[in-house]
Order: structure tokens, then sequence, then C-alpha cells
């Protein structure tokens, strides 16, 4: 058995975890209860998903622009899905669409008293 064979055989096994992950993403979106565990399942596992795509993906194509452009993929992704997940935290934060009762430490609405406290005193200059 030759190398090409080899990373054939683990960049399909690669893709085929990878594509396990994703789907369980999926699933967890559309089974899950409340917005704090349906990021969870849209951030995590999605993106380790996408990430062991990108590598099965890569040991298939062998070809520097391509493990380039399979890199920037990646990069992006990562970089792009935390940020994603703390909008839609801060926005259903915002509109009152969680459940408080699970929130443990609650730090933003501490902050969100102490600016509105700040806010009514230069009002009132």
């Amino acid at each position: 058995m030759n190398w090409t064979a080899v990373a054939d055989v683990a960049g399909a096994v690669f893709m085929l975890a990878g594509g396990v992950l994703c789907l369980l993403a999926g699933i967890g979106l559309l089974r899950l209860p409340d917005v704090l565990t349906r990021m969870h399942a849209a951030t995590k596992p999605q993106s380790f998903g996408l990430l062991l795509v990108l590598v099965g993906s890569g040991l298939w194509l062998r070809s520097l622009i391509d493990l380039g452009i399979l890199l920037l993929v990646g990069l992006f992704q990562l970089a792009t899905s935390p940020v994603a997940a703390h909008m839609v935290g801060r926005a259903a934060y915002r509109t009152g669409r969680m459940d408080s009762e699970d929130i443990v430490l609650d730090e933003l609405e501490e902050a969100l008293q102490r600016a509105a406290t700040e806010g009514e005193g230069e009002n009132r200059r």
C-alpha cells in the first residue's frame, strides 16, 4: 500500500467524521430546547466538523493552491463562527428570548444596569 492510498483512506475517514459532526450539529439546531444550547450546536460541532472535512479534502487534493484555499476557509470559519454566536446570544438576551433561570452568573445584566445609571447621571447635567 503506497502513501497516496493511505492518504485517500484517511481523507475519507476525516470527511465521514466531519460530515457526521455537521449532521449532528444540524439535528441539534432543530431539537435543542433553548438559545444557549442551540448556539453551542451551531458553533462547536459544526466548526470542528467543517475542519475535519477540510482536512479530508486536503488529503485528497494534495495541491499547494488547494491546501492554501482550504486553510483560508478554515481560518475564516474559526474567526466568524464565535462572533456570530456571540451576536445571536446578545440579541436573544436583549429581546428576552432566553430562559433566565438557567443563567448562573449574569454579568451582562450588571453591565447594562451600570450603563443605565451612568446614562441617567449624564442626562441630569
